[in-house]
């Protein structure tokens, strides 16, 4: 418990923020409205949604974001006031009262920092980092408090946010996928072998399908990136291992070793899963599924994928190598969804 509190905290020292994804819908009065013209050229509002697509998109979600943390924060709010008033203290009294003041110590930051090598590679001496350390494990710590508290007095006020999230329709049949086929919720990646990013994800998304089982399933989707060298030899010789039932133990392969994605080295790998490699090897020097990785990407285009990993939670955007934390949030608000929804059936 204590590592995994520190490796949450250590999130306030090092952090990579990945940016959110959505897909904007106007109706079809607006994308026809002649919002300028040029001479005699007329330029619609369609026209300039087309533009700025990806930037409308990731406005929508977070703009829902925006509001789903006020909402939270209003109602974490009420419920301290509320108890508050039960023992005639003002909010920051009760607060005081009951959130435990425990200091972190330098002991205590010389143990996290000497259990993250990663820390220890980017500041080899523990002292260039031991101030901030203390003051991330503290804040941490004091976060971690103050939501436990939150949570017991939710427990006679439950949140219940009826906002809409943004959503997407991704038409995914026929890709490769893995969990629970009548699973609640659905998570389709557009993914690129290359990308290291998406290397990134792959434990994360592992942890996801560990905690959730056959509640998750996850579909793989085609976007290799035009700076790759490799993505589309990598994205075929997928779909040619899917031919033999191999696609994700070639899927795991790829990510395992991100700088052999040669053709000679997706043959080798192929050799090795015990592929029929004549089969394997004609498909992917043919580019047999040039059109169907195309494909993928278009869809992606028109959806507001512009970089990878991106990922559709039940049609619900999210982009970058996220930490757990964020895809459990979401995965937890679909699961209590599909609940309340089965028990109004």
């Amino acid at each position: 418990m204590r590592g995994a509190r520190y490796s949450r905290a250590f999130c306030f020292v090092i952090a990579m923020i990945a940016t959110v994804a959505s897909c904007s819908v106007t109706t079809a009065a607006e994308s026809d409205q002649v919002v300028a013209t040029v001479g005699n050229h007329k330029i619609t509002e369609k026209d300039v949604d087309a533009k700025i697509k990806t930037q409308l998109a990731n406005e929508e979600s977070r703009i829902y974001d925006l509001k789903v943390s006020a909402i939270k924060s209003m109602a974490d709010q009420y419920v301290v006031e509320q108890a508050a008033k039960k023992e005639n203290l003002t909010p920051d009294a009760y607060l005081k009262k009951h959130l435990p003041e425990r200091k972190v110590t330098e002991t205590d930051a010389k143990l996290f920092y000497d259990q993250h090598k990663e820390i220890q590679a980017r500041y080899p001496k523990y002292d260039q980092i031991k101030g901030r350390l203390v003051e991330a494990l503290q804040a941490q710590n004091d976060e971690q408090n103050r939501q436990t508290l939150l949570d017991q007095l939710r427990k006679d006020h439950p949140v219940t946010v009826m906002l809409a999230a943004p959503r997407v329709a991704v038409k995914s049949a026929g890709h490769p996928e893995i969990g629970g086929k009548e699973a609640p919720v659905t998570i389709v990646e557009f993914s690129d072998f290359q990308c290291p990013y998406c290397g990134r994800a792959e434990p994360t998304l592992k942890q996801v399908r560990e905690k959730y089982g056959d509640k998750v399933r996850l579909i793989y989707m085609d976007f290799p990136l035009g700076i790759h060298d490799h993505a589309i030899d990598a994205a075929s010789a997928g779909r040619c291992a899917g031919e033999q039932d191999k696609f994700w133990q070639f899927h795991d392969a790829m990510f395992a070793d991100q700088s052999k994605l040669k053709p000679d080295d997706l043959k080798a790998d192929a050799k090795k899963l015990g592929l029929d490699t004549a089969k394997f090897n004609d498909c992917l020097d043919k580019g047999k599924y040039k059109s169907a990785i195309e494909g993928d990407m278009a869809q992606g285009r028109e959806l507001g994928v512009d970089g990878t990993p991106a990922f559709f939670i039940n049609g619900r955007p999210m982009t970058g190598a996220q930490p757990l934390e964020k895809f459990e949030t979401t995965i937890d608000e679909e699961l209590q969804s599909s609940q309340k929804q089965a028990s109004a059936k």
